[in-house]
Formats: structure tokens, C-alpha cells, sequence
């Protein structure tokens, strides 16, 4: 064999060598690995056990209660009920943060390397976080819900024309803070950012403060109910407003008036004044002022409180409350009756107190009892200074139709049948007291 020969298969045994070597540290490569992780498995194989059954049955459970909150919220409607609203917080449980919290439970039994731990516990925080955030808007919308006690579905409702709103107020709020917690996991300095979403919220609070107002204040009504559609209220006092309430919106609130036109006032502006609502009334309370000539016999003064509550015996729903006699007044004796009527249709209110006026006014002309109206008497003199009475000397007296010329018109009723008074002459004056006397002529 030539020296060239022996040169080339030394060569050749040397690269085989170096190749078994290679081939030698690359199986040892690829075995340590799974020898060490054979190894890890030998020596945590009962944490690792542990671990697994928790997430597996941690996983299941949520899935489980994710599965029975969707199938009650596809059985019913019900979203208002503390029923609907933890069903509606588990039906939002994402399958994510089951599978993330399960690894980081097995991987929290065992020692792993201290980078791939720490990938676990970031992912778990955020996950975690997160999902938490979706519960929260989840159960803050559905406890608004529940306060409202309206139908999500109802587009004329003041919770269904701001829940567009209100969800993305919530989201923007629970998100925020979500952030702002994960941040701070992750050893972010997070003072900065708090200070400039405090400023940011101060300037846009400042900006929108009308708006702003006028929304908390529909939301005030949506929970406070001092009224709702189709409720007739007053507010402002006796020269306010009446109407009945058509729609509570985001920023208004609008009255349909009895007279039909549509009234339309802010919801801050609203609440600043007195409003009463009359649909909540149980009863409603009438009164009717009277007076009656200051002639009327002392008697049917005396008979005056069962006169006028007879006119109300027909009405099962309306009792009296008192008639009085009040004063005397400048050309009357003054009454008051009040009376309860146990209705809250306003149509129904007024139609009987129409009635029991008619009713009134017939009774009264039944017993010759005369309303008084503002009169005013003028004593005057004759030529010689004689004072002319603006009544008859001996007293008024019954004209009979008998003895009595064909008049042209029927004659006015006795007790308002004078005689007049003979016409003025150049030197008639007004006597003492002519401006006016406390009297009353029916």
C-alpha cells in the first residue's frame, strides 16, 4: 500500500471519529431533555397528579356553570331577577381564562424554570383580569337593570335609550382599571397614568357637565320612580305644568298637556321643582267655594252642609270631607265644600265635578237659595236733600201676574223685584257711603 493510500484512510477513520463524537453529543442533546423531563415527571409525578385533578376540575365546574347560565338565558327572558343577572355573569365565562387558570394551577404545584413560571403567572394575571372586568360590566349592567325594572328590549324605556351608553361608560370604567391592575402586575409605575386619566376625566367631566347632569338626573328617575310613562304629574307648583308623561329621555322628559301640546323640559331643570304625581294618588280632593246672598234665611244657612252633600249621595266613589261656612265676605256669605273622590282618571275627576255643580246650582234654585255676586249699592239724594233709599221703604212685595199689565217679559223673580228709584235731577248727589255697602242684591 502506498503512503498516498494510508494517507486517505487516516484521514478517513479521523472524520469517522469525529463524526461518532457528533453523532455521540447530538443523542446526548436530545436525550437530556427528555431524560431531565422523565426525570422532573419521576419526581413531581404526584404534585403534578394533584395539580391536574384541581384544573380539571376547576375547568369543569366553570363549565358547567357557563352551560347552565346559557341555557337559562335561552329558556326565559328573564334578565331583571338576581337569577338572570348571576346566569348572565356566568354565560359571559370565556374558555380561555378556564384553560390559562388550570395550566397555572398544575404549573404552582411543581418547580419550573423561573422564566416559564413567569410566563404562566403573566398570562393567569392578564386572563384573570380580564375576565373579571367582563363579569363586573356584566353584573353592573344587570344590577342597573334590575333597579330599573324595565325590559332591555323596550326602545321607548329611559333605560333602553341609554343602555347604549351606559354599557360603553361601564366598559370604558371595568376595562380601565383592568388595565391599570395589569400593568401594575407586571411592575409598570403606574402613578402617571392615573394622575392623567384623573385630569383627562376632570376636563371632559367640566366640558359635557350639561349633559352629563341631565343624564345622572334620567337615571335619577329610571331608580328614584317619582314617575313614569303614563303618569300624569304637575310640577312647578299650582302656575306649573300638568300633563301626562310621554317619554323620559337621555336628556328631556316630555308632557303631553291636556290642551295637546307637547311640553318638553331637561331632566336637571325637572328634578329642581316640585312635582307631584297625580296617577299615584289614591284619592283625589275637590274643593268648591260658594257664596250665597247675605238675605238668605239663618235656616237654610243651618241646612246648608246636608243640602249640598246630598248632590255627592249618588256617587258610591266620592265621600265628603266637610262644608263650612268660611267668613262673610264683601257681597257674601262664604262656604267650602270638600270632598274625596277615590279615582286617578282625571276625565272621570272632572266629569263629576261637573256634575255635582249642576247638582248644586238645581238644588239651590229648588230651595230659593241665591249665589252672590260682586254688587255695589249708591245712596243718592232728591233736589231737596232728601235722601232716596235704593230699596222700597216697606220692604220689597210680590207683583202679581194677575194684577200686572201683558209685559213685554216675564217679571224678575220676588226677591229681586224692586222698585226704581226716580231719575236724578241736576242737584242729586251721592250720600255718605255710596262707594259700597256689605250687602247683595240676588
Amino acid at each position: 500500500m502506498t503512503q498516498t493510500s494510508q494517507n486517505t484512510l487516516d484521514h478517513a477513520a479521523e472524520i469517522l471519529t469525529a463524526d461518532e463524537a457528533s453523532l455521540e453529543e447530538t443523542v446526548e442533546s436530545l436525550e437530556r431533555p427528555v431524560s431531565g423531563t422523565i426525570d422532573w415527571l419521576v419526581d413531581y409525578w404526584e404534585e403534578l397528579l394533584i395539580g391536574g385533578v384541581v384544573a380539571l376540575g376547576l375547568a369543569g365546574i366553570l363549565l358547567i356553570l357557563r352551560s347552565l347560565g346559557r341555557r337559562y338565558r335561552k329558556a326565559t327572558k328573564d334578565r331583571t331577577s338576581w337569577k338572570g343577572i348571576v346566569a348572565g355573569v356566568l354565560a359571559k365565562t370565556t374558555l380561555t381564562f378556564m384553560l390559562v387558570t388550570s395550566f397555572f394551577i398544575v404549573v404552582s404545584h411543581t418547580e419550573i424554570p423561573a422564566n416559564l413560571e413567569r410566563i404562566f403567572e403573566i398570562a393567569f394575571i392578564v386572563s384573570a383580569t380580564l375576565q373579571g372586568a367582563i363579569w363586573a360590566r356584566e353584573l353592573i349592567i344587570g344590577v342597573i337593570k334590575s333597579k330599573a325594572a324595565t325590559e332591555e328590549d323596550d326602545p321607548d324605556s329611559t333605560l333602553g335609550n341609554a343602555l347604549n351608553i351606559i354599557r360603553v361608560l361601564v366598559n370604558v370604567a371595568v376595562f380601565a382599571i383592568a388595565i391599570i391592575v395589569i400593568l401594575d402586575n407586571l411592575g409598570v409605575d403606574v402613578t402617571t397614568l392615573v394622575a392623567g386619566l384623573g385630569i383627562g376625566g376632570i376636563a371632559i367631566g367640566l366640558a359635557a357637565q350639561g349633559i352629563f347632569s341631565d343624564l345622572f338626573a334620567a337615571l335619577s328617575i329610571v331608580f328614584d320612580r317619582p314617575f313614569r310613562r303614563g303618569d300624569v304629574i304637575n310640577y312647578g307648583g299650582a302656575a306649573g305644568t300638568f300633563g301626562t308623561v310621554e317619554k323620559i329621555g337621555l336628556k328631556t322628559t316630555r308632557l303631553r298637556a291636556p290642551s295637546g301640546e307637547l311640553v318638553v323640559i331637561g331632566n336637571t331643570q325637572l328634578l329642581e321643582q316640585e312635582v307631584k304625581n297625580i296617577a299615584l294618588a289614591e284619592r283625589r280632593r275637590v274643593e268648591i267655594p260658594f257664596g250665597v246672598i247675605y238675605q238668605t234665611p239663618p235656616e237654610l244657612l243651618g241646612r246648608m252642609k246636608a243640602l249640598v252633600e246630598s248632590t255627592i249621595a249618588d256617587h258610591e266613589d266620592i265621600t265628603p270631607v266637610r262644608t263650612i261656612c268660611t267668613g262673610f265676605g264683601d257681597s257674601s256669605i262664604d262656604f267650602l265644600f270638600i270632598y274625596d273622590h277615590y279615582t286617578t282618571d282625571y276625565e272621570e275627576l272632572v266629569g263629576a265635578k261637573s256634575l255635582v255643580l249642576i247638582a248644586i246650582t238645581r238644588l239651590f234654585a229648588e230651595q230659593g237659595i241665591e249665589f252672590a255676586y260682586p254688587t255695589q249699592t249708591t245712596f243718592t239724594s232728591a233736589p231737596d236733600g232728601t235722601m232716596i233709599m235704593p230699596y222700597p221703604e216697606n220692604g220689597f212685595r210680590l207683583v202679581e201676574e194677575e194684577a200686572a199689565p201683558a209685559p213685554s217679559r216675564p217679571l224678575p223673580s220676588a226677591a229681586t223685584s224692586v222698585k226704581k228709584a226716580p231719575p236724578r235731577g241736576d242737584g242729586d248727589i251721592e250720600g255718605p257711603g255710596a262707594s259700597d255697602t256689605g250687602g247683595s242684591e240676588g
